[in-house]
């Protein structure tokens, strides 16, 4: 749905309509295309309304649609790595995510990494139960003596993921991709946060520039000057429905190493 759109949801009629000036579209409410328009304005509602500032795992706040993590997690599950990376720490929600997953597969360690790490932040997060799979630095994420201390982490032949979800700007996440990229196991991920911001512009909380200024073209950059990556969705192991995209905050996000 574009800006200039508008929405009506007909569940009497099973239909959604979207307007454009004189111009009008039904579509069924069974159908994908229905969902697609749907879920861009629930999307936007959503960044409005801070619905992502709602939840939590085992205890500790996570900013994260929920769709995004359900998703990340059969990832994670694929990719069974042995260091996941995660820049930008906040609540420390998402480090307790991925240790709950390292400790169900029974293999695996956390690396956080946040510019700050507010006292009570790490207090919270040290003495969880699941605080002997995750470790912490302090600083920037694109510092050399920070990125330095990550690499130090990874041990021959360990299999890395890495979790980009620091500074969100265009210039920082290319940073962070060119620094931790050579970490990255082959048929494994650099995922780039947040890319929805492109499509929120001119929504409460945004800047002007996010139309460019974001992970998406980031990635794609990154992508486009490399012979080691691509931008590619993941496959995931079961849809029985007609729906095909993800619901995400975190489009075309998942750079996959292929040699």
């Amino acid at each position: 749905m574009t800006q200039a759109e508008t929405i009506t949801i007909d569940p009497t009629n099973d239909m959604v309509i979207l307007k454009n000036g004189d111009a009008e579209t039904q579509l069924a409410m069974d159908s994908a295309e229905a969902f697609s328009a749907v879920s861009k304005a629930w999307l936007r509602c959503g960044w409005d309304t801070k619905y992502v500032y709602s939840f939590s795992w085992l205890g500790r706040p996570m900013i994260q649609l929920p769709e995004d993590m359900i998703r990340l997690q059969e990832v994670i599950y694929q990719v069974k790595p042995d260091v996941i990376i995660e820049t930008g720490i906040a609540h420390g929600g998402s480090l307790i995510f991925h240790a709950s997953l390292c400790q169900a597969m029974g293999k695996g360690r956390v690396v956080g990494v946040d510019i700050e790490i507010r006292p009570h932040n790490r207090e919270a997060i040290t003495s969880h139960e699941l605080h002997k799979y995750i470790t912490m630095y302090e600083g920037s994420s694109i510092d050399p003596d920070v990125v330095s201390k990550v690499r130090n982490e990874v041990k021959d032949n360990d299999r890395v993921l890495i979790i980009l979800d620091s500074n969100h700007t265009k210039e920082h996440v290319l940073g962070e991709i060119e620094a931790y990229a050579p970490l990255v196991s082959k048929n494994s991920y650099v995922i780039a946060c947040d890319g929805i911001m492109a499509e929120v512009k001119g929504a409460p909380r945004t800047e002007e520039d996010w139309d460019w200024n974001n992970p998406v073209t980031a990635a794609k950059e990154f992508a486009a000057n490399s012979d080691d990556f691509i931008l590619e969705e993941p496959v995931f192991p079961f849809n029985e429905g007609v729906v095909s995209e993800r619901v995400t905050y975190w489009p075309s996000a998942y750079l996959k190493k292929i040699s």
